[in-house]
């Protein structure tokens, strides 16, 4: 069944690839992007795919724009929460700045974009919700104290979310990727993705349309009974 699709962070790598992979299902997508408006632009021209500017770690910012996709396309049913930033640092170096604004986006941005369409997946009878979590949020990493602590912690947001929303068929589960090809990793020096690539078993980084098939598997009308649950896509790297 077509349903309208809120993908945040949607217009570019990982988002890129679930907005349109959800079209493709036949949904209805609203891609968010925080800055980039040549890319956001360049993106609808090629995928026909609505984008919509703001910045998710704002409530009412959150709010105004959700209201403004249903106002647009209908009645949000599927939400992916995907937008994500890094302020790597060694922990005795981190600023206080850098925890916060990755707490502001990660974490308390997969709230601000899930509470807004709570009430009407509950009055509706349906609704999926798809967190990208992150490995590091499983195994932690050096460097990334603030980045591991929202991706675990939208862990629990969704195991949480799985039992309020169950008796109103509604599911919530997340996906965490491992190391993935997309623009951020590919600028990475070649000597340290190679040594990234000798960590994963595989042999290789994982594509963006793997980790968007994952997505479009847990937002499926089949997917009802799965709920709470995460899909660990890292090419075997590391095991929950």
């Amino acid at each position: 069944m077509a349903r309208t699709a809120l993908v945040t962070g949607g217009s570019r790598g990982i988002g890129a690839a679930i907005s349109k992979a959800l079209k493709a299902e036949g949904h209805t997508v609203a891609a968010t992007y925080a800055g980039n408006d040549e890319a956001a632009a360049k993106f609808t021209e090629e995928t026909g795919i609505k984008t919509y500017k703001w910045n998710v770690g704002s409530y009412e910012d959150s709010k105004a724009g959700i209201a403004k996709v249903e106002e647009d396309l209908g009645p949000i049913d599927i939400v992916v929460a995907n937008a994500g930033i890094t302020r790597d640092a060694p922990f005795h170096k981190m600023s206080p700045e850098q925890w916060q604004e990755v707490i502001d986006t990660n974490l308390t941005g997969v709230f601000n974009t899930i509470h807004p369409v709570w009430p009407g997946m509950r009055e509706r009878g349906f609704g999926r919700i798809v967190v990208i979590s992150s490995i590091n949020g499983q195994k932690g990493q050096f460097g990334q104290v603030n980045y591991a602590a929202t991706k675990a912690g939208d862990l629990g947001i969704v195991k949480s979310l799985a039992q309020e929303g169950a008796a109103k068929g509604i599911t919530a589960n997340a996906v965490c990727p491992g190391y993935i090809a997309t623009e951020m990793v590919m600028a990475v020096p070649e000597k340290v993705r190679e040594a990234i690539i000798g960590m994963i078993p595989t042999g290789r980084l994982g594509e963006p349309d793997e980790i968007a098939r994952c997505v479009t598997f847990l937002t499926s009308d089949d997917s009802g009974f799965i709920n709470g649950s995460t899909i660990t896509a890292n090419g075997g790297q590391f095991f929950v």
